[in-house]
């Protein structure tokens, strides 16, 4: 008799009178798709088409396979699902789920996936040098207007609101962002007890409105009334949150261990 076999598919011992097979016909898999739900927000705000106008990109047209807010959103999307490295994208350009988020399901060049790979996303991580420097240089034709992005996470908050709120409470927090290898400008933090950057973060309720990247070799609130003053205040209100008569008060958390045993 004929023995039927399958080289698709491989058996394994049955659990509690079920088959258990291995199968590989289900064409491309993804772990991700919850991301589509991230996908539907983003078109409910605009934020990656929002957040690309605030970048300048001096490639040339023609010889781009991967437009610039097809880079940015798919280092916010993928930022969300945990892919914090830029060598991930050699597999995630792959992803399904990635370029369905990009809205580009496949390249127009022949042996090109959809989306970027690290060496083409590192362009756009590059951005800060054009930016800082003022001019795009031969390796580095992609910049960001830093105020413009600042001032789209407070736009987006007014926005939530369908008339200017009265009061507002903002909180400032400092958190470790862990290292694992020597980037720049790294420090070891004792309350944290390794290395780490120390940003600062600014939210009203779950609304973002800053983030800034700091060294870890800094007090956890330096700059913090800075921030407050240039972003939560001078350009957000405008001009229908008009500045006269603002007030504002900074409050900062009492240290109970330091008056501990104290009277």
């Amino acid at each position: 008799m004929q023995t039927d076999c399958s080289a698709d598919r491989y058996a394994f011992a049955p659990v509690e009178g079920r088959r258990v097979e291995a199968a590989f016909d289900g064409g491309a898999i993804t772990s991700d798709a919850g991301a589509l739900l991230l996908g539907a927000t983003d078109r409910a705000i605009g934020l990656v088409r929002r957040l690309s106008d605030c970048f300048g990109d001096r490639r040339r047209p023609e010889l781009i396979e991967h437009r610039l807010e097809t880079l940015v959103g798919q280092r916010v999307f993928t930022l969300a699902l945990g892919y914090e490295d830029l060598v991930d994208h050699d597999d995630l350009r792959h992803d399904p789920v990635v370029a369905l988020l990009a809205g580009k399901l496949t390249a127009r060049r022949r042996n090109c996936a959809p989306v970027a790979g690290k060496s083409t996303l590192n362009r756009l991580e590059q951005a800060g040098r054009a930016a800082r420097s003022g001019q795009p240089s031969r390796y580095h034709k992609i910049g960001y207007d830093a105020d413009a992005i600042e001032d789209l996470f407070v736009d987006l908050l007014l926005e939530a609101h369908d008339r200017p709120p009265g009061r507002i409470t903002l909180d400032l927090d400092a958190t470790d962002d862990p290292l694992h290898g020597h980037q720049e400008g790294r420090f070891f933090h004792g309350f944290y007890g390794g290395y780490c950057y120390l940003p600062l973060y600014i939210f009203c309720g779950r609304h973002l409105l800053a983030a800034k990247l700091r060294p870890a070799n800094i007090d956890a609130n330096a700059g913090a009334v800075h921030s407050l003053e240039h972003r939560a205040l001078a350009h957000a209100l405008t001009p229908e949150y008009s500045l006269r008569g603002l007030q504002y008060v900074v409050s900062l958390r009492s240290n109970t261990d330091a008056y501990a045993g104290k009277e």
